[in-house]
Order: C-alpha cells, then structure tokens, then sequence
C-alpha cells in the first residue's frame, strides 16, 4: 500500500480540525437561541403572542408571549414590561417572578417577561458580557439569558449613521434604531424594532390597560438611579407608589421630560390612555468601573472597582 504523504496527512488533521471548531462554534452560537424556562405558576390563566396585536411579528424572533393574569374580579388592569433592555436582568427576573410566583385578587395583570426577544439572542459587541448568568434557588440552580441593549443586527441592519425617530423627528445616534425604548409608540410598516414597539402600544389600546410599567437597570453613577420616571399624567401613581415603598427602599420621582421621545414613559402616556412609568435601578454591571462580568456581578453586584 503506497504511504500517504505527510504533507497530506498534516492537511487532513488541520482540515478536520478546522471543521470541529467550526461545528464547536456553531453549537455555541446557536445556543444563544435557547430561551431559558418560565414556569407559570396558578395566577397565569392564558398566554398569548404579541402578534395578536402586531401580525408582521408572527414567524419572527419578535414575536414573543404575553402572559395574562386575570383574577376573575372586575378591577384595573396593568402591564409589566420586562427584557425591554436583556442586559438588565432586573426587570426581566421581576417579570418572570410575577409569571410564577403572583395571584392577582382583583384586576388584569399582563406581563412580556422578553420585551425584545430578538435582543436576547445575542450579547453587545465588545463589552465581554456573558450569555446567560444563574441563580441559586430553593430548588437549585436557574440560568437566565444575559443578552443585549439592542435587537440582535442580523434581525434588523443596516443601521442609519442617524436614526430619526418617526413621529416626533428627534434625532439620535443610528444605533438606537434598534433600542426598544426609542421605538414607541412603533409603527405597524416600521422597522423590525418598530413592529415590535407596536405590537405593545396596540395590546395596551385593545385591553385598555390602566397602567403600565417598563423595568430597568443602568450604571451606579447614572443620575437617574432607583428612580421612578413618570408621565405627567401618572406622577399621582408615582408618589403613592414611593409612600408605600419609602420605609423599605430609597427611590426617587422623575418626570418624563417632554423633548425626549421614543421612551415608554413619554410615548406611551402620550398615545394611549395608560398611566405610564418606568423603573429604573443601579447595577454595577451596566457601569463602566467593573471588572470581570459574571454572575456574582450580575446578580449581587459584587465588584471591588464599585
């Protein structure tokens, strides 16, 4: 038998390796589409897709399940937002405790645990964020999605070098044409960021939901930390709000400012009848002091540079 040469030999061993990295970092790649489990506990009477109320999202990364908790009892009703930004575990975590975990007594209570499900899919490009993080519970470990402050660019690209926000003309950075929270009140024919942001405008129109709160998290010496940011309309709500927490919790009221668009707690007062609010609190792995991302930074905020 004729002895194969070794320069060929040696191509076959790099060529095979080269097709196991590449099959290696497929897998990883790919697993950043694996949506970490939500167990929806006794108060959850149906789930629904935000398609219902934006058609173009269905089949898409958009897409993605609203969760209603109906008490049976006439009342208000109320949306949370989660995940509007998946590099702020906060809200999402806090959206994905009501899911499981909440029994309204009176009311609706509606909640999108992934705002931006497509923003889940991937991480910010140079920041050396994880994908996901864990949790010890009493019934072991979880794992949660670490994922991005924008919708993921092979859902929605190129960006515009100036994004122009369509209904009010302000003019932001071209990037934030993939920030949810410049993209309301959406468009139904907008971007792919927009069909989403629409999708939530018409569910709080069509379900006439009394209030709505978006979660978020942003970086220790961001001014606006452990705050409320209110609607002119809903700063009553804001400050009953911070009477009943005030004994257990520093927090603080921000009014929405008028010129600054595209956010839920401007657009969404503006174009619908719900009292608008978002939550925003510290975490040091938004910042720009932190060492090493994982998840004791993540979760507990455990970082010596803070």
């Amino acid at each position: 038998m004729k002895k194969i040469p070794r320069h060929i030999i040696s191509a076959l061993v790099i060529s095979f390796a080269v097709v196991a990295l590449v099959v290696y970092l497929g897998l990883v790649f790919s697993s950043q589409w694996k949506e970490e489990p939500i167990y929806p506990g006794p108060g959850v009477t149906s789930i629904h897709m935000l398609s219902e109320w934006s058609p173009e999202l269905k089949g898409t990364s958009g897409d993605t399940p609203v969760y209603v908790l109906d008490s049976g009892v006439e009342g208000a009703s109320m949306l949370v937002l989660g995940g509007t930004h998946p590099n702020e575990p906060s809200g999402f975590i806090s959206a994905v405790m009501l899911i499981e975990w909440c029994e309204p007594e009176e009311g609706v209570l509606y909640v999108i645990p992934r705002a931006n499900n497509s923003a889940f899919t991937c991480t910010d490009p140079l920041e050396a964020a994880p994908m996901n993080f864990t949790i010890e519970t009493g019934n072991g470990e979880r794992w949660f999605r670490f994922g991005s402050r924008a919708t993921n660019p092979i859902h929605q690209w190129p960006d515009s070098e100036i994004y122009v926000h369509a209904s009010s003309g302000q003019k932001l950075s071209g990037s934030e044409v993939r920030n949810l929270n410049r993209a309301y009140p959406g468009r139904e024919d907008g971007t792919f960021t927009e069909k989403i942001t629409y999708g939530i405008t018409e569910l709080i129109k069509d379900k006439d939901i009394s209030i709505t709160v978006d979660l978020h998290e942003a970086s220790p010496e961001y001014t606006t930390v452990n705050a409320i940011v209110a609607h002119e309309d809903a700063i009553g709500l804001a400050n009953i709000t911070l009477w009943m927490v005030e004994e257990d919790m520093s927090i603080s009221i921000e009014q929405s400012p008028k010129n600054l668009h595209g956010l839920t707690h401007r657009e969404l007062g503006d174009y619908t009848d719900t009292l608008a609010l978002l939550m925003e609190t510290a975490n040091p792995s938004q910042g720009r002091l932190h060492g090493k991302i994982d998840s004791d930074l993540v979760v507990y905020g455990d970082d010596k540079f803070y």
